[in-house]
C-alpha cells in the first residue's frame, strides 16, 4: 500500500486480541531462590488489514487480562505506523494499575506486535527497520538448574559447546537460597571439566547469596574455575550490595532482567552496581524502551544483554552497538520451537535473522501451539 507520495500508507489497527499458553518443563526446574514446573506465555495479536503483528511475553494470565481491559481499546482504531505514540499511551494507562510487573508486561507484548506489524507492512525484517549495527547476536547457553543431577547437567553441557558450537555457557548456582556452597562448587567445576578452558563460564545466583557469601563465593568461582560472569549474586534490589561484590570480584557482575521501567535501570547504572546491564524486551515495555535501556547503558559506557526470549532479541540486539549477547535459555528454546514456526538456529553462538522473512520472522504454529492453550484465558 503507498500513498500518493510513493512511501508506504500505513492501515489503521482493526483488532486487538491475546491468547495464553502454558508450557510444562521437560523435567522439574529450580535456580537459587524459586522451582517452577511450567511457563506461561501470553501472546498479542494485532491486526491491520491484510497484516498481523505479533507478540509475546513470559507472564501469567493477568497480562492477557490487561490487555483486553486497558490496552486494546487504545491500540484498535490508531495508525499501524504510530509505534511511539502508542507505547506511551499504554504505559500511561497502566498507572493505576502499577506499571512495573505484569502491566508492564502486557505492553511489552503488544510493543512487540506493533513493531512486528510496521515491518511486515514495509516488508522487510525487524533487524533492517531498526537498522544494524552488526550482522548477527552472540548467544550463550543458558540452563544447568539446581535440582538437575550430574548426567543432566553434562548433558545439557555437551548440547550447547559440542552439537551448538556455543562458546559460552551459564549454570544456575546459589542452591536453596544460598544453603549449599560446596554443591555449588562442585557442579562448577563439573562444568569446568566438562567444557574445557576455551570455553567461557558464566554462574547465575538469581540473589540466593547475602552480600559477604557472594563475595567469598566470586573469588573461588573465578580463582579455582575461571568464571567470568556472575549474575545476581545478591539480590538485584540490592543495589549497594551489588556495588559491594563488583567491587570485590573480578568476574562482571551481571543485573536487570526484573527491570519493568525505564528508571529502575538509570537508577542501577548510576549507582555503579553492575559490569554489563540486562534487559528483557518481553517485561521492560517491548522494543520501544530495550532500545532506550541499550542507548542508556551505551551513555554510561556499559554493555547490555539480552534477557532470554532469544528469537523475540535476535532482531533488536543487533540494533545496539554495545551488545554483548543474547541468553538463549533451554526453556524459551524449547517454547519457541513449539509453539512458533520460524525459530532461528543456535548453531555457531550467534543468531541471524534470515532476510527473506519480514517482521521477527515467527508465526504461531497452530498444530502445535494448541495443545498448550488456556481456553479460559485471553
Amino acid at each position: 500500500m503507498t500513498n500518493s507520495r510513493g512511501g508506504t500508507e500505513f492501515p489503521t489497527i482493526d483488532s486487538v486480541s491475546s491468547q495464553v499458553y502454558v508450557v510444562p518443563t521437560d523435567q522439574p526446574e529450580a535456580d537459587g531462590t524459586i522451582a517452577w514446573s511450567s511457563t506461561t506465555v501470553v501472546v498479542a495479536r494485532i491486526v491491520a488489514g491484510d497484516w498481523e503483528g505479533m507478540g509475546w511475553t513470559y507472564a501469567g494470565e493477568g497480562a492477557a487480562t490487561t490487555i483486553s481491559e486497558t490496552l486494546a481499546g487504545l491500540v484498535k482504531g490508531a495508525r499501524a505506523s504510530d509505534t511511539a505514540r502508542l507505547h506511551e499511551s499504554m504505559l500511561r494507562a497502566c498507572r493505576n494499575l502499577g506499571l512495573p510487573g505484569v502491566a508492564a508486561c502486557a505492553v511489552s507484548a503488544l510493543d512487540i506486535a506493533l513493531w512486528d506489524l510496521k515491518a511486515r507492512i514495509v516488508g522487510v525484517p525487524l533487524a533492517d527497520l531498526f537498522g544494524l549495527a552488526r550482522d548477527e547476536a552472540p548467544i550463550y547457553g543458558s540452563g544447568g538448574f539446581t535440582n538437575y543431577d550430574d548426567a543432566t547437567t553434562l548433558e545439557q553441557l555437551e548440547r550447547w559447546t559440542s552439537e551448538w558450537r556455543i562458546p559460552r555457557v551459564k549454570i544456575k548456582i546459589g542452591e536453596s537460597w544460598g544453603s549449599e556452597p560446596d554443591r555449588d562448587l562442585e557442579r562448577v567445576a563439573l562444568s569446568r571439566r566438562a567444557i574445557g578452558n576455551d570455553v567461557e563460564l558464566y554462574v547465575d545466583a538469581n540473589g540466593g547469596y547475602s552480600v559477604k557469601q557472594a563475595i567469598r563465593m566470586g573469588r573461588a568461582l573465578t580463582d579455582q574455575f575461571g568464571v567470568t560472569w556472575f549474575e545476581e549474586p545478591v539480590s538485584s534490589d540490592n543495589l549497594a550490595g551489588l556495588r559491594r561484590v563488583r567491587a570485590m570480584c573480578d568476574a562482571d557482575i551481571a543485573a536487570g532482567e526484573y527491570g519493568y521501567t525505564l528508571p529502575y535501570f538509570a537508577h542501577m547504572l548510576m549507582a555503579g552496581s553492575v559490569d554489563c546491564l540486562q534487559a528483557d524486551a518481553t517485561r521492560c515495555g517491548g522494543y520501544t524502551s530495550w532500545l532506550k535501556v541499550a542507548a542508556l547503558a551505551h551513555a554510561h559506557n556499559m554493555q547490555i544483554s539480552a534477557h532470554c526470549a532469544p528469537n523475540l532479541h535476535a532482531h533488536v540486539a543487533t540494533a545496539v552497538p554495545n551488545l554483548r549477547h543474547i541468553e538463549y535459555f533451554h526453556d524459551h528454546h524449547r517454547i519457541e520451537t513449539s509453539l512458533f514456526t520460524g525459530v532461528l538456529s543456535p548453531s555457531g553462538g550467534a543468531l541471524r535473522h534470515d532476510p527473506e522473512r519480514s517482521g521477527h520472522g515467527l508465526t504461531v504454529n497452530p498444530d502445535n501451539a494448541e495443545q498448550y492453550r488456556d481456553p479460559d484465558a485471553g
